[in-house]
């Protein structure tokens, strides 16, 4: 996946369309960087801002889109997304000119109350600005545009896109065409303007499952340091004196300092193994957690790997064409006449056009 700047997402926003495979496409690329979420927040707003009245709408949807399947990796976007959105949503109510456009943002807001996306405040405030908007343009006498087919397909294509489960796949689909339709195609264009397709595959779980490689291996590294790792605690532990852990031993005890000797030690004992049980307990949540981590990576792996294999079967085999394409143009070729081995006439002189049109 390429890297991240200002300027890259500037160029992959405006080249951002409608289409449900360009809004994923892009999302999952801003999810991967998530790291800068601040820059990408600012240059959205800009580059909103800046887009046609017709292109806001897309704007929206990438948001929507984002947030929802980022919520499990962390709040960053949704923190950084909430105090925008209204002056965005009152942007994008001076932009609507369809009572479709209306209803799909409502659509939209509906579902960020209904799935806790954000405060109720903050729905009431992005609604506050949206319909203020609205309100003093259909008071004003703009009549509403009607839409045609066409757009109204477009726009339940894009609806897909606030629903949290996709559809079900064609069940008339072959197994090698559903993998491939779950191939994520990046069109990038280099600097002399060529254009390049660059194929990000992409596993059959869902995003939210499968964890990301920096996050499995930062949850490899906490164990290192885990506490059954710990030798230092653990000859400590060993080096306790007898008489903290057998009762037979209290029968020795003579006089009132010799208990409170052993009262102290008895103390640093039960706080250094509580401490140390507490850890312990910790170590194995943690080993869960990598042990699912590491479940749902590796599956993640395997379809992955699946896919590839297919690709790469599917690209022998563009290869193998082409091979039989340059043998036969090779062979075209060798059956062509030398034009070595004809006779040279450029010694024979030309006729004039005198000589040509002289009687005789």
């Amino acid at each position: 996946m390429s890297g991240f700047s200002d300027a890259a997402l500037e160029k992959k926003l405006a080249e951002l369309n409608n289409s449900q495979q360009s809004i994923q496409t892009l999302s999952l690329w801003l999810i991967h960087h998530r790291k800068h979420h601040a820059s990408i927040v600012k240059i959205w707003l800009k580059e909103f801002t800046k887009a046609k009245d017709s292109r806001k709408l897309t704007f929206i949807y990438l948001v929507n889109d984002v947030i929802q399947n980022s919520r499990k990796k962390g709040p960053e976007f949704r923190d950084h997304f909430g105090p925008i959105l209204a002056p965005a949503l009152k942007l994008m109510g001076q932009a609507v000119n369809d009572e479709n456009t209306q209803k799909r943002l409502e659509r939209i807001l509906n579902i960020w109350g209904d799935r806790n996306m954000f405060d109720s405040k903050q729905i009431a405030e992005f609604r506050k600005s949206l319909e203020s908007c609205l309100k003093r343009r259909f008071d004003n006498g703009e009549p509403p545009v009607k839409i045609s087919r066409r757009d109204r397909g477009e726009s339940r294509e894009m609806l897909e896109n606030v629903k949290e489960n996709k559809e079900q796949e064609d069940p008339d689909k072959t197994k090698k065409e559903r993998r491939k339709s779950e191939c994520n195609e990046v069109i990038q264009f280099d600097k002399e303007g060529k254009k390049e397709v660059h194929i990000t595959l992409s596993p059959k779980l869902p995003a939210n499952e499968a964890p990301e490689p920096e996050e499995l291996v930062k949850a490899l590294q906490t164990l290192e340091n885990a506490a059954s790792s710990d030798g230092i605690v653990r000859k400590k532990i060993t080096e306790l004196p007898p008489e903290v852990s057998d009762v037979s031993l209290l029968s020795k005890i003579s006089d009132q300092a010799q208990a409170e000797t052993l009262t102290g030690k008895v103390n640093e004992a039960v706080e250094l193994l509580n401490d140390y049980n507490g850890r312990l307990l910790k170590e194995m949540e943690d080993r869960k957690t990598v042990t699912k981590m590491l479940h749902d990576f590796t599956a993640a792996q395997k379809e992955l790997l699946v896919q590839a294999e297919e690709r790469l079967q599917e690209y022998k085999e563009k290869l193998s064409k082409v091979y039989q394409v340059r043998e036969e143009l090779r062979s075209h070729v060798s059956s062509l006449p030398d034009l070595s081995q004809l006779p040279d006439v450029s010694a024979v002189p030309l006729p004039s056009a005198g000589d040509l049109f002289s009687l005789r």
